[in-house]
């Protein structure tokens, strides 16, 4: 699978310290850089019959059809695509107006991935985003009218400027409109981002966990009550409806990432970063260089990116290929750590599988590093 990272916004959220411009003199330049990579690159992954294409970012609708599609024709010169590839583009509402539509409607795209974050205007205000809840509602329904019925959509809980009853009027409204797929964030707040600045003034308040917590297992029981899989801590789907694209990372898949600050995966030890950098990125390109660094994986890091990313699933850690992974003294670590949690019902194997029971889900993070090698 390949992702491919579209650094531009039209604004900054407050949230967020993804990598990206709102500057997009640039733009062309990156797009030629990218195609460049990919040349430069493509006999890096095994499999060149490819399952999945995933425009991110930043904001990957702010390119134009024809610029998506010509980054498609690119990647169609080294790859072939499977029959039901899943092609999917990370949209903003405020972009998402009937003529982007109509030319995306005519591009391989078939999934769109909407940043709605929330359907009341006051939450979307706090976040700084650019568009408004009519917005919000009003772009998944005009997707739908295009032929778009792969869609996800992502939701921020527990923010200061809601409670659980407006959370629980963001997903009524997300069951009314017939999402299949839903990722849903905590509010968190990250270094160096607006946010946390608000925050160390006192202009607003902080997150509150425990209001989060409550959030989020009402989040899971209402959507589960309502057909959807519960099938990683902030993903859930219809059946059928499974990101493709995650869920490859899930289970610990070679990929390639393009573009400023994307990363890529070896499948096995080897795992790579390019610049976040525009500048330097297309400057590298430009001279036939790749931007980016390299790590080999020790064991230790191998085997703590297994169980964090394992006991976030349904799926969770498969204990066979565990074992077949990591020496003896590894496993036997692991063996005595993971006694006194499966004793206490915070783990649980099922099938050579070790898991999270959903109740301890929202602390999914805390369970696992506690499993690390050090």
């Amino acid at each position: 699978m390949i992702y491919i990272h579209i650094p531009f916004c039209k604004q900054k959220c407050s949230y967020c310290n993804f990598h990206f411009s709102t500057s997009l003199q640039s733009k062309d330049e990156v797009l030629s850089a990218i195609k460049k990579e990919l040349f430069l690159r493509k006999d890096e992954l095994h499999n060149t019959t490819l399952q999945s294409l995933y425009f991110g970012g930043g904001t990957p609708s702010i390119l134009s059809g024809d610029e998506i599609n010509s980054i498609v024709d690119e990647v169609l010169k080294y790859y072939s695509f499977e029959k039901d590839v899943e092609i999917t583009l990370e949209a903003n509402p405020d972009d998402l107006d009937k003529t982007f539509l109509r030319d995306l409607s005519k591009s391989p795209v078939n999934r769109l991935s909407i940043g709605t974050q929330s359907f009341f205007d006051d939450d979307l205000r706090l976040m700084n985003r650019a568009h408004n809840a009519s917005q919000a509602e009003d772009s998944i329904k005009r997707a739908q009218d295009f032929g778009f019925e792969n869609l996800s959509i992502d939701l921020i809980y527990g923010s200061p400027t809601s409670n659980l009853e407006i959370w629980k009027e963001n997903l009524n409204k997300t069951i009314a409109l017939d999402v299949p797929h839903i990722s849903s964030y905590a509010l968190t707040v990250e270094p160096k981002t607006a946010l946390n600045d608000w925050i160390l003034k006192g202009k607003v308040a902080t997150p509150k966990e425990e209001e989060q917590n409550r959030e989020f297992y009402y989040l899971s029981d209402f959507l589960k009550d309502n057909g959807f899989d519960h099938y990683e801590v902030s993903n859930f789907a219809k059946p059928g409806f499974y990101s493709r694209h995650n869920s490859s990372y899930w289970k610990y898949k070679e990929y390639l990432g393009l573009g400023p600050s994307a990363h890529s995966y070896n499948g096995a030890d080897v795992r790579s970063w390019n610049v976040a950098n525009n500048q330097l990125y297309v400057k590298k390109l430009n001279s036939n260089s790749l931007a980016k660094e390299t790590e080999i994986l020790s064991q230790e890091d191998q085997f703590n990116e297994m169980i964090m990313i394992g006991l976030r699933t349904i799926w969770g850690v498969d204990l066979d290929k565990l074992k077949n992974k990591f020496s003896p003294e590894i496993v036997e670590k692991f063996d005595q750590e993971i006694k006194e949690k499966i004793a206490d019902g915070i783990l649980v194997i099922e099938n050579n599988h070790l898991k999270i029971p959903e109740k301890h889900w929202f602390m999914a993070d805390g369970i696992a590093s506690d499993l690390f090698l050090i």
